[in-house]
């Protein structure tokens, strides 16, 4: 291969691992949305294809944040150890609840309409603010060790993930685009939504487990394609957001008994059936998010309105006001800051957690499934959330934060 080659794809990978192609997916929607509505409406709000990059491909992202979950659960997992995981999980929990309480305030006192949307504040965005971490505490210390500050992050920003994808799938459900139940000529069915969807994923969890584990089938086609095939159907004829469907599969898939740490070196690199489908499907789902932003961030910038400044508040302050808010009970019961890690670095990490992006953008069409004025306007307050970035360089830099050595 030649150097020219080698550059092209080192800028490719680049833009990959750092998700810029979600960001310029977004950005070019901005623009577009802002100088030619009309031609982007047509495109980007195509039923057929936002059901395509919403309710088919993003299914293989939440794959993945299921995957981090699972494996983070191991043995030597980051959320395995009762004692080192309660505070982080703690942190959650008021990180969770600062935003989603000062949307629902906010929203009862100046806009009741907007009450629907009070999780999509609640959501960290995990690979922007391990980013805007990384930069601020550094990748590792002199001995080679993920920052205790950056540790964290990720252990608060996967236990979020967790709750977020229990939210999606219990608070928000969905209409029913197809009536399993009617299709069949089944009275009883179409009203009993969760029966069709119990037998559905029940039946493709069944399928992993006794079939393809017990014929020890590793490669993670065979499990996409008929246990996903099965699981994604029945979201979709339950009423739960068919995003979600693929996530039971990474309890269902062959996985390595003990976890390296997320995002340490090697931890993606295992021969089991898990890691070599988030090796395959890792880069496949970067460039599905650059479709996800453009899909959904093209909204006018007079769309600004109460929806955004509730989500964006929320985020801004609720995440570190929660955060702190936790972590210092969780002290008053003898639970002990990760070494290394202070009140500084705490208030930096609740700030780097108030970037909620990629599934406050998420939650805002599922809250509100009709474009217009409210949606537009939430999903403003989610992009602004890419502005808890700045303050978190700021705030790292009026503290004297420096990184690990």
């Amino acid at each position: 291969m030649s150097n020219h080659s080698k550059e092209k794809g080192g800028g490719i990978q680049f833009l990959l691992e750092n998700s810029l192609f979600l960001i310029g997916g977004a950005v070019l929607a901005l623009v577009w949305a802002n100088t030619g509505h009309e031609s982007y409406a047509s495109i980007a709000h195509n039923h057929v294809f936002h059901f395509l990059v919403n309710d088919v491909l993003m299914a293989f992202f939440f794959l993945m944040a299921g995957k981090e979950i699972r494996e983070a659960m191991l043995p030597g997992g980051a959320l395995s150890n009762v004692r080192t995981a309660s505070l982080p999980i703690m942190a959650t929990i008021g990180g969770m609840a600062g935003p989603a309480i000062i949307y629902i305030v906010g929203a009862k006192m100046l806009m009741p309409e907007l009450m629907r949307g009070w999780a999509i504040p609640m959501a960290t965005d995990i690979a922007f603010s391990y980013l805007v971490a990384k930069m601020i505490f550094g990748k590792s210390d002199a001995n080679g060790k993920t920052p205790a500050p950056i540790v964290f992050l990720l252990l608060l920003a996967i236990a979020d993930d967790a709750g977020g994808l229990i939210v999606l799938a219990t608070v928000y459900p969905q209409p029913l685009m197809i009536n399993f139940g009617e299709v069949i000529g089944c009275s009883f069915l179409a009203a009993h939504h969760i029966l069709v969807f119990a037998g559905f994923v029940g039946t493709a969890i069944a399928t992993a487990l006794l079939f393809w584990k017990k014929l020890k089938i590793t490669n993670f086609w065979p499990y996409l394609l008929v246990p996903g095939v099965l699981s994604w159907f029945g979201f979709l004829f339950g009423g739960i957001h068919a995003a979600l469907a693929l996530v039971p599969l990474a309890w269902c898939m062959p996985h390595e008994h003990s976890d390296l740490g997320i995002w340490q070196p090697g931890e993606s690199e295992g021969k089991d059936t898990l890691n070599r489908m988030e090796h395959w499907w890792k880069n496949p789902v970067e460039l599905i998010l650059g479709l996800f932003g453009f899909v959904n961030a093209g909204v006018a910038l007079s769309a600004v309105g109460t929806g955004t400044w509730l989500v964006f508040v929320g985020l801004l302050f609720g995440k570190p006001i929660g955060i702190i808010a936790m972590t210092k009970l969780g002290q008053l019961f003898g639970l002990k800051l990760p070494e290394g890690m202070g009140n500084k670095e705490l208030l930096v990490v609740g700030f780097a957690a108030a970037i909620g992006f990629t599934v406050a953008l998420f939650i805002s069409v599922v809250a509100f499934r009709e474009p217009g004025a409210i949606q537009d306007s939430v999903k403003m307050g989610a992009l602004f959330s890419f502005g808890a970035a700045l303050v978190t360089y700021a705030v790292a830099k009026f503290l004297g934060v420096k990184k690990a050595s």
